[in-house]
């Protein structure tokens, strides 16, 4: 796989995000801490279950996809869904 960069990857969250519920509202902060690449995703509350899914199995097929990257990059990537 080829290199990505860790802004790349918040693009990822991003777009995946507002595909979900919509361009309104969204917004991915990004920071590390610990040695991981932490994304802050911040949605509409109204629009939080969409993001979370039934169960939480959005949110977890999120973070599968974030895994599948870091490994591939050798980093952790983690997101945080802030209500």
């Amino acid at each position: 796989m080829p290199q990505v960069t860790d802004e790349q990857v918040k693009t990822l969250v991003t777009d995946i995000a507002k595909m979900l519920v919509g361009n309104d509202g969204v917004q991915v902060d990004q920071f590390e801490e610990d040695g991981e690449v932490v994304f802050e995703l911040t949605v509409p509350e109204e629009a939080m279950g969409k993001v979370i899914g039934r169960s939480g199995r959005t949110a977890k097929a999120i973070r599968s996809v974030l895994e599948a990257v870091g490994e591939a990059q050798n980093k952790r990537y983690v997101l945080d869904i802030v209500e």
